[in-house]
């Protein structure tokens, strides 16, 4: 395939794609593993096609799989203006200091600094929590205080929606319960996303046992993620699109490990477009790898060398996002052609009707 440069390779709008609307998944399959899974061969070009509960014929004795451990915080807020009626509906994004948190709300004109929300439980009634806009910009880009409670987490737990994305509706206050369990994966532990680490979402508890059964070493990560990994590329050309930072954790356990792999020429296999961007935003600087806690506006797109990443699980990714370009730049590494390799793949996975995004099916590229 050829690997000049064209005039779509940096370009935004070559990554896009038409999906029939009925192919976004509105509901996560019964059973988690029993959703698809498209392998792909970057050596040989195959793709065959198969169920993520047969992902272990695909992994060897000696592979470091690493998970992004991040849990989702329950960040969806509804309520209404206290002088008014108004809905209003705020998507916490991360927090700031002391009962203050950084969000978005809408709608953004109608909330000036200095008006107070009260919020409302998950059943639309009014409670005694109120938060209070400080600063707002004209996208809805807002610092909120939060009166009336010591613990916003505990709050969220009680009166917050899980953040799903747009394209999967839901009415206001009519969350399912379905929704709370299956918007997080088993593993999820250390509390900060505003949006799950999607490609983990396929695992049950089962599979991983079967997978450290037959040798395959499992270590996680955490990237909470944030604005950076879901924020719209608004730019033609990707070199001037620049990502919000998302603060990741890289422990001392995984690091051996993979250091160990590597030394051994072993494959480190990682689920998620987020535990790619933790590892190779390391070693950008740090080969092997250190154990580090930090912050990342790493964006990843053709053309790109991985330093560390051998093998992806991840789902399919919305056109034009950050998250097509960064599988795109893997299909092909140091090279351009990717994108194309990655659009004809798209367009079987459409073919063959998978489901596409957050509840959809998954895609392994070793």
């Amino acid at each position: 395939m050829s690997d000049k440069i064209t005039e779509n390779s940096l370009k935004t709008t070559g990554f896009g794609f038409d999906l029939p609307p009925n192919l976004i998944a509105q509901h996560p399959t019964p059973i988690r593993d029993a959703s698809r899974l498209l392998a792909t061969n970057r050596a040989t070009g195959d793709r065959t096609h198969h169920y993520f509960a047969d992902l272990p014929q695909f992994l060897h004795a000696g592979d470091v799989l690493v998970l992004n451990n991040s849990r989702v915080i329950s960040a969806r807020l509804r309520g209404s203006k206290i002088d008014g009626t108004a809905a209003v509906e705020i998507l916490l994004t991360e927090p700031f200091e002391d009962l203050i948190w950084r969000a978005l709300v809408r709608p953004g004109k109608r909330l000036p600094p200095g008006t107070c929300i009260v919020l409302h439980n998950r059943n639309g009634q009014p409670t005694s929590l109120v938060v209070e806009v400080i600063e707002k910009n004209e996208e809805g880009h807002a610092l909120l205080r939060f009166n009336g409670t010591k613990d916003v987490l505990a709050e969220l737990d009680r009166l917050g929606e899980m953040p799903l994305p747009p394209y999967i509706r839901r009415e206001a206050h009519n969350q399912s319960g379905e929704d709370i369990e299956r918007y997080q994966t088993v593993y999820a532990d250390p509390v900060g996303s505003i949006a799950a680490p999607t490609a983990g979402l396929h695992f049950t508890e089962a599979l991983l046992c079967q997978l450290r059964g037959q040798g395959v070493e499992i270590h996680a990560l955490t990237l909470h993620v944030g604005l950076g990994t879901f924020t719209p590329v608004k730019v033609d050309s990707l070199d001037e699109h620049h990502m919000h930072a998302e603060h990741y954790t890289l422990p001392l356990e995984t690091v051996t490990a993979i250091n160990t792999a590597k030394a051994e020429g072993r494959r480190v296999i990682a689920v998620g477009t987020t535990t790619v961007r933790v590892l190779e935003s390391v070693a950008q600087t740090h080969k092997p790898l250190v154990a580090t806690s930090s912050n990342t506006d790493i964006f990843i797109y053709p053309p790109c060398k991985f330093r560390i990443v051998d093998a992806l699980i991840t789902n399919f990714h919305l056109p034009q996002s950050t998250l097509l370009m960064l599988v795109s730049a893997f299909a092909a590494p140091g090279k351009l052609h990717g994108r194309e390799w990655m659009l004809e793949t798209y367009a079987e996975a459409i073919r063959e009707k998978y489901r596409f995004f957050s509840y959809g099916d998954a895609m392994l590229i070793t």
